[in-house]
């Protein structure tokens, strides 16, 4: 049988057991048969954001942010261009700081916007400060 990882479904939340010898870019849900990846980052609350962590065999990276933060409004369009320069090797999350205060503090967020880097559900990289989309995918990808 071979490999396979598992990535959670950004629609519905199923977990999806995707062979590695197939292309992940054209996997669709089993469940719902949305497509896994859609070349753009996705908003996320704490139950969302908890299962993508404990179930998605790719790393996540997380933009932490608020709508009244001005560096916040300019770096999302660059993630956004960094979801289509990063995926399917990564997936990309949105965490809104005024919503989901919980996550925050339990990774020592004190500026925004903050990037969060996890590897099989462990955080292996933290920064903050607004990045352009090709300085985004490059410090994601210098830290795996």
């Amino acid at each position: 049988m071979a490999e396979a990882r598992h990535i959670v479904c950004p629609a519905c939340g199923a977990v999806n057991r995707v062979p590695m010898d197939r292309p992940a870019l054209a996997a669709a849900c089993g469940a719902c048969k949305g497509k896994l990846f859609a070349g753009a980052p996705r908003e996320v609350g704490a139950a969302e954001f908890d299962r993508h962590l404990s179930h998605d065999g790719l790393p996540l990276l997380v933009d932490v942010w608020a709508p009244w933060c001005g560096p916040c409004r300019t770096m999302a369009p660059q993630f956004h261009r960094a979801a289509g320069m990063l995926e399917p090797e990564m997936r990309l999350l949105k965490v809104n700081a005024d919503e989901q205060p919980a996550i925050s503090s339990r990774y020592g967020i004190r500026g925004i916007p903050a990037l969060l880097l996890f590897k099989g559900g462990q955080l292996v990289a933290q920064t903050a400060g607004a990045m352009e989309a090709g300085g985004i995918a490059a410090w994601a990808r210098s830290k795996l």
